[in-house]
């Protein structure tokens, strides 16, 4: 008992350093396409570099995964990767150029891949000993809770007139205070692994073939998943939202994230993936609502690609901690985070050209595609209760 609920208070910091983490980088990503249209970039050069970033913070992890087992230098890695990823952000305040923007918002990618592998190994020791889905929802549930805090605290500095520099540099505050609670938690828990009960027995000289399998499904429905900044450009075209209101629509989604992650992560301790196969399921409609509706069904809309959002980053991690053994997550998540990251590249890619198009289209692929993962999960499934 003593060190379940050790490891619990484990999940719990780590879930707070993600909270100030997310408020720092979720809070200017709420006005980041904005800014850089005040520089004078095109919708284009906004799209290009939203893109990259988001390419490059996703394909990195393929390697910082795999080196972070290789050194086993997993705090190391996790603590650099952090710094990196707070620290570009209060510096947007300064910028006057968009290129010097762009630069930062893709830094700040760069930093949230260096550290995402290593620190979900962190985290998976701690949610082998509390439960998979309690470990991960909990800590994603925190993590959006910044989420929420980042946004509403840019939207209030928007309120008071001080402007785009006024809403990077509030964020220094959960930055600094992120980095600080991260340093202290390494040096209380310098050994997470010991939390987990036992190493799995799995003798692969790879990864198990049902990770691929299900690596496949979770592509699916991360291409079908709209991006945030397009979302936002079809409530300014739509005018669905002011200025003022589109950070509003993204702190909600936030805040159902959290309570989705928490749920669903409860429920797949119990019931297993059946939770994960509902999660899909409820946020493959999530497009018709956002782009073929009103503001009340856009609202409707936000709220289930939050329940969706809450599912990816909790459970879906949840699954792959069973799936492999502790000394090649690292390698299993940087893995499964590249491949889910070029998956959103292309889906978000292909959906902007089709807004362009038929926004009709746009909505017919984003919820075939998710649907098409749901019968791979079924079959992943199966293969779980027979091992």
């Amino acid at each position: 008992m003593a060190q379940k609920n050790a490891a619990l208070k484990f999940v719990i910091l780590l879930g707070v350093v993600s909270l100030c983490a997310d408020a720092t980088y979720e809070g200017a990503r709420s006005i980041t396409g904005a800014f850089l249209g005040t520089l004078g970039a095109s919708g284009t050069v906004v799209g290009l570099v939203a893109g990259l970033g988001e390419l490059i913070g996703y394909g990195l992890r393929l390697v910082t995964g795999y080196l972070s087992d290789q050194t086993r230098k997993y705090w190391g890695m996790t603590t650099l990767g952090y710094f990196i990823n707070t620290a570009a952000v209060p510096l947007l305040a300064l910028a006057g150029r968009w290129e010097v923007a762009a630069g930062l918002m893709i830094t700040e990618r760069t930093g949230k891949a260096i550290r995402t592998p290593p620190r979900d190994v962190l985290l998976s020791h701690a949610a082998m000993r509390v439960g998979r889905g309690l470990g991960f929802g909990l800590h994603e549930a925190m993590d959006q809770i910044g989420a929420v805090l980042g946004p509403l605290m840019v939207a209030g500095m928007l309120y008071l007139q001080k402007g785009y520099q006024g809403g990077f540099a509030i964020l220094m505050i959960p930055a600094v205070l992120g980095l600080v609670i991260l340093l202290v938690g390494q040096r209380i828990y310098q050994n997470p692994r010991e939390f987990e009960p036992k190493a799995l027995d799995l003798k692969t000289e790879g990864l198990p073939q049902i990770f691929w399998i299900y690596l496949a499904a979770i592509a699916l429905v991360a291409a079908g998943y709209a991006d945030f900044p397009l979302i936002a450009f079809h409530f300014q075209q739509a005018s669905i939202g002011s200025q003022d209101q589109i950070p509003l629509f993204y702190a909600l989604a936030m805040g159902v994230d959290a309570i989705a992650a928490l749920a669903f992560g409860r429920w797949f301790d119990r019931i297993g993936f059946t939770s994960l196969t509902l999660a899909v399921l409820l946020s493959s409609v999530f497009a018709p609502f956002v782009f073929l509706g009103n503001s009340v069904m856009a609202l409707v809309g936000m709220v289930l690609w939050g329940i969706g959002m809450g599912a990816q980053e909790s459970i879906m991690k949840a699954a792959v901690t069973g799936m492999v053994p502790a000394d090649k997550r690292g390698s299993a998540f940087g893995i499964f985070n590249t491949g889910y990251g070029l998956a959103w590249f292309g889906g978000s890619a292909l959906m902007g050209i089709l807004y362009d198009q038929s926004v009709n289209t746009l909505v017919l692929f984003s919820v075939v595609i998710q649907l098409v993962a749901i019968p791979i999960l079924l079959l992943v499934q199966r293969q779980i209760h027979r091992v």
